[in-house]
């Protein structure tokens, strides 16, 4: 078993592989830039070290982490999400210093890195892709032929995507011909790869993602899916497991699919296949190389730790389950607070953290690193916690999200939990009826009162009157 890891990430995934490592006696080293020399991630671990002054350039250079991982006895890296996570360069780099990095190979993850190059192993292994290109456009000029087959509206994205960036929707030729160098541009300054491809668009499908374990031992199981349709410009807000909208026959389906596609790559470790369901057509969309943020509501419905069971993978143990153990129970909801404000476009709210309370009782689980006197600084993701509930129907699982939602209290900035709250209350979301326009298509509910909270007014006309006193 592994004795010693570097957990190449912050703020809550950090802590949470640290919390794992706990369990399993096995030492944590964080990293931190100056930015966050008081995170929690930092004061969890069993060690943590300085990686600079720059608040990104520390969490991204491969070389100088890795570096930090022989240096200070780590025989092991873990990347968490985000950040270098589905880097094929830093999985090379761990490789030729003996340091197990905790996820797939180098080569898996350039390939389904990829977007081309993954499109082709799903067709190969006959999963369902959308229609579109098996190669990178040479020109719109290609790109207006290709789309004129398939049929507007189409995607073009950029082939080493992620993240929701470098993706544009196209209604029509001439608005094709506008968005394509765009679409370039976008890829080559957050990618580095100039390369784009074009998809048929699925208008307002379901965003359906199953998670895979896979060991080195060729075992691949899958623990059953998750509903990502709410989301905001392609970020996800609110996570489900199981999705209320699949049928029995689905499930089964897609589950399948994804043991399929991980196969046909050789996958080792935990990833993501994801899939976009309209009409009761399935189609596979792209595979994350990763642990997910949303990976803690699989983890409720089917009791399996998967960072856990990622660190085993990586100590070359077998999978400690076979896909007839797995099983699911009751529903879980998982939500993104996040530091913004929703009735100012969703504007980041960064500062200093008032007050934090956490929610409990029942089926509450919380994820974060944040705690009162917590300076959220401006450098990363506005995610500041992740507020898990699980139920043994849909509808308790609803109603113990209201609760748990008004229980919490983060003051000092604003944040989407109350905007998550008039979701919840909607007729659509309460009958499991909903798509990935279901944020869009109801601009009303961020026209919420925040008269609830009556003590969040009070602080806010108190901080007025010592503004306009100057104190």
């Amino acid at each position: 078993m592994l004795k010693k890891i570097l957990i190449a990430n912050r703020g809550e995934i950090a802590v949470r592989i640290v919390r794992a490592c706990a369990e399993m006696g096995i030492r944590s080293a964080a990293v931190y830039t100056e930015p966050d020399r008081f995170s929690l991630h930092v004061k969890r671990a069993d060690e943590a070290y300085n990686v600079g002054s720059d608040p990104l350039e520390g969490y991204l250079n491969p070389r100088k982490l890795v570096a930090l991982a022989v240096e200070t006895g780590c025989d092991a890296l873990h990347p968490g999400y985000g950040f270098l996570s589905e880097n094929a360069e830093l999985a090379d780099i761990c490789a030729q210093r003996g340091i197990v990095f905790i996820g797939p190979s180098a080569e898996v993850i350039r390939r389904m890195g990829d977007k081309t190059e993954a499109r082709k192993a799903m067709i190969a292994a006959n999963v369902p892709v959308t229609p579109g290109t098996e190669d990178n456009l040479a020109d719109e000029d290609e790109a207006a032929t290709v789309a004129a087959e398939v049929g507007y509206p189409v995607m073009l994205k950029a082939t080493s995507g992620g993240g929701g960036r470098g993706i544009r929707r196209c209604d029509d030729e001439a608005d094709l011909r506008r968005q394509f160098s765009r679409v370039v541009s976008e890829a080559s300054k957050a990618f580095g790869r100039a390369d784009v491809f074009l998809e048929k668009c699925i208008v307002n499908p379901r965003h359906i993602e199953a998670q895979i374990l896979a060991d080195s031992q060729g075992n691949v199981i899958h623990l059953f899916e998750r509903d990502c349709s709410i989301q905001r410009r392609n970020q996800k807000l609110i996570e489900i497991a199981p999705s209320p909208q699949l049928t029995p026959e689905q499930r089964d389906y897609i589950g399948e699919l994804s043991v399929r596609a991980a196969e046909a790559v050789g996958y080792e470790n935990a990833g993501t296949v994801e899939f976009l369901l309209a009409d009761n057509q399935i189609y596979f969309m792209e595979m994350n190389t990763r642990v997910q943020v949303e990976h803690t509501i699989t983890e409720q419905i089917t009791g399996v730790d998967i960072v856990r069971e990622q660190i085993r993978i990586a100590a070359g143990l077998p999978l400690g389950y076979r896909q007839e153990d797995i099983s699911y129970r009751g529903y879980a909801l998982q939500f993104r607070v996040n530091a913004e404000d929703p009735k100012n476009d969703f504007l980041p709210s960064f500062g200093k953290i008032s007050r934090y309370y956490a929610p409990g009782g029942p089926g509450v689980r919380t994820d974060t690193a944040i705690y009162t006197g917590y300076n959220i600084p401006p450098y990363f993701d506005s995610m500041c916690l992740k507020l898990i509930v699980w139920g043994l129907t849909w509808e308790e699982t609803l109603n113990r999200g209201a609760r748990a939602l008004n229980d919490m209290r983060v003051q000092g900035v604003r944040t989407t939990a109350s905007y998550y709250q008039q979701i919840l209350k909607h007729p659509d979301f309460r009958a499991g009826h909903f798509d990935t326009s279901f944020v869009e298509q109801h601009p009303e509910l961020t026209q919420y009162s925040d008269k609830s909270r009556p003590e969040e007014v009070a602080l806010a006309v108190a901080a007025a009157i010592a503004a306009h006193a100057g104190l």
